[in-house]
């Protein structure tokens, strides 16, 4: 039997690399599949959503194997697949989905019926999101192969740029939805929450479609540092001034075109003295204050049904204190919900082979070892503006 080892979720705050089984064409119920592949992991990232789980905030089991961010050369083909071969270099979406049901068929990836017995939507590595084991290994299984995956065209031509190309498993094309959501054009002014990676793909993106300034907003001085360095707009949330003040700064008026939500149910309150103070309804409230009338604000970021570690009891069940008056009498449109990565990775793919898209610069791609994971998830956690990629099997460094 072949070895595999794996970043594992061992307790609040503790991740570890241990051995794992290596992966088999069986699905979460174990039930033997022929749809599938094995995957050789080429790179496999770190994600904001890791950390939830790793900080406490959702029911994750000790003993997961994380990781829903991956790319990887096709080992070992099931009987079922056609379109893949063994050598194909190809990239996941963090969804996993079957290709069969309505949902599917429709676009909507990210809600699959057929794949999570407890409810729409699967994933790889995470909680409650089906039971497929993540990717931060040397070795993972992916169901419904021919659907799920897109090969690269060109394997050399990837390698070159895989550190960019690593991104379509999941931080760039949910930056790119929460930005066609937003409803972002040729000459919107964008403002985006959070300067993590998903937000600094999101402002990527924002640019892409044709923005013509986007602002990047966080407590954050050291990732605000970074946003500026790679040409965005900053507004500072920890100082006291308002934040329909910084963009009017910034702007001539306090109001923006679109508005993205890139933090998710974990945000902190504004303002100097309580930039260290949780409130998961303050940026969807401060959004809706700061978007023009009839615009649209794109919510990529994560909110969770069951978060044992929010600040009162109604969060604890994802009830948030949302001013949705405010929302409605301004004729907003939200668009929440887990990213459909299949309708849009493949447009991506080109963007960055062609050279328009430079997103491993932008999120600031840092490449890492499987050893490493564990710092990685330190670093991060404590807000590093890095995006950190690990490299299994050392093929990067090679």
């Amino acid at each position: 039997m072949a070895e595999n080892r794996g970043v594992v979720y061992v307790a609040h705050g503790r991740v570890e690399v241990q051995s794992i089984p290596f992966p088999k064409f069986d699905n979460p119920q174990g039930r033997k599949i022929e749809h599938g592949v094995i995957l050789k992991v080429v790179t496999t990232n770190i994600c904001g959503s890791d950390q939830h789980m790793v900080r406490g905030r959702t029911t994750a089991p000790s003993g997961l194997v994380l990781g829903h961010e991956i790319t990887g050369e096709v080992i070992e083909v099931g009987k079922d697949v056609e379109t893949l071969k063994k050598g194909d270099l190809v990239s996941v979406p963090f969804n996993v989905a079957c290709g069969r049901c309505r949902t599917c068929k429709e676009q909507h990836t990210g809600v699959c019926l057929s794949v999570n017995p407890a409810r729409a939507g699967g994933a790889y590595g995470y909680v409650d999101m089906g039971g497929w084991i993540g990717g931060q290994a040397e070795y993972v299984m992916v169901p419904y192969a021919d659907f799920n995956l897109l090969r690269f065209p060109d394997k050399d031509k990837a390698m070159e740029k895989i550190t960019d190309l690593t991104c379509l498993s999941d931080i760039l094309p949910t930056g790119f939805h929460g930005a066609v959501t937003a409803g972002v054009g040729p000459g919107s002014t964008v403002y985006v929450a959070g300067a993590g990676p998903v937000g600094l793909a999101a402002g990527a993106s924002a640019r892409l479609l044709g923005a013509a300034v986007v602002i990047v907003g966080d407590v954050n001085s050291t990732r605000l540092q970074h946003a500026r360095s790679v040409g965005f707009e900053t507004v500072d949330l920890s100082q006291d001034a308002t934040l329909a003040d910084q963009i009017a700064a910034i702007l001539g008026d306090s109001e923006v075109d679109c508005a993205i939500d890139c933090v998710g149910f974990e945000a902190r309150g504004h303002g100097h003295s309580g930039s260290q103070v949780e409130a998961p309804a303050t940026v969807l409230n401060s959004l809706m204050e700061i978007t023009r009338a009839a615009g649209r604000i794109g919510i990529p970021g994560l909110y969770v049904t069951d978060d044992p570690g929010a600040v009162d009891t109604a969060a604890k069940r994802g009830s948030l204190s949302i001013r949705l008056g405010l929302g409605w009498a301004k004729s907003h449109s939200l668009h929440t919900g887990q990213t459909p990565v299949m309708k849009y990775n493949r447009q991506l793919m080109q963007a960055i082979l062609w050279d328009r898209l430079h997103i491993a610069d932008i999120v600031g791609v840092q490449v890492i070892s499987l050893d490493q994971a564990p710092g990685g998830y330190g670093e991060f956690d404590a807000g590093a503006p890095k995006k950190f990629v690990i490299d299994p099997h050392g093929a990067l460094a090679a």
